[in-house]
């Protein structure tokens, strides 16, 4: 493992960065970033590379999905831009009602409505069709010249193949909280000292499975995680 102001570093096989997001999981674990940063975390743990994905499958869907347009406050809702444009038609047709009641308060407060989920259906709608662009765009461009990468308040990382050398990748992630990181690097610096060989987390079921472009899945690793000297 290199390190450099960026972040921790690797450069080699797939396993090898597996390892690599493998030692740093466990040190977030060890440090208890897993408590204040319970989401952020478990976004991490799941976007990192696993023995037994593909960098431009697994990974690529999952960095996709990452950096895809968070949802608005409609979707948050649960509706979708038929639902909101139903209530807006619905909350307009109140607005006239009270207007023929002579209810003019009522019917600026339901012409409100009306507009307000207007607005949302058409942010809905926005949102679903930037973020289709956007996805396949990533995945069909982006990735071509850029890393796979992740960033939450937590974790910033990215990974990509290194051109002109087989089965080859490099992996660097940063630890974005400054107190964190000083911990995460003593743990990572220990493992390093202490560990003599990382059993890297692989699935029950890898018969048909291979990493990264083709790479064989190593054996499973059993209940260790690691093995001091």
């Amino acid at each position: 493992m290199d390190e450099s102001i960026s972040g921790f570093r690797v450069r080699g096989t797939w396993g090898d960065v597996v390892e690599h997001g493998e030692r740093i999981t466990a040190a977030l674990r060890e440090v208890d970033a897993d408590d204040p940063f319970r989401d952020e975390y478990e976004e991490w743990d799941d976007w990192r590379p696993k023995t037994h994905e593909r960098l431009t499958t697994d990974v690529n869907e999952k960095t996709a999905a990452q950096a895809s347009v968070a949802e608005g406050e409609g979707e948050k809702a649960g509706e979708d831009v038929d639902d909101d444009l139903s209530t807006a038609g619905e909350r307009l047709s109140e607005s006239y009602e009270r207007l023929d009641e002579d209810d003019a308060e009522g019917a600026v407060a339901k012409w409100g409505e009306s507009i307000d989920h207007v607005a949302r259906a058409a942010d809905t709608a926005g949102r679903k069709a930037l973020r289709k662009v956007e996805n396949t765009v990533y995945k069909r461009v982006m990735t071509q010249v850029a890393p796979y990468y992740f960033d939450n308040d937590l974790i910033s990382a990215n990974i990509q193949r290194v051109r002109g050398e087989d089965d080859a990748f490099a992996f660097e992630v940063q630890v974005n909280d400054d107190g964190l990181r000083d911990d995460v690097r003593d743990v990572l610096h220990d493992y390093e000292e202490h560990v003599s060989r990382w059993h890297v987390d692989t699935e029950k079921s890898t018969d048909a499975a291979t990493a990264a472009e083709g790479v064989e899945v190593p054996n499973e690793g059993g209940e260790a995680k690691h093995t001091t000297n």
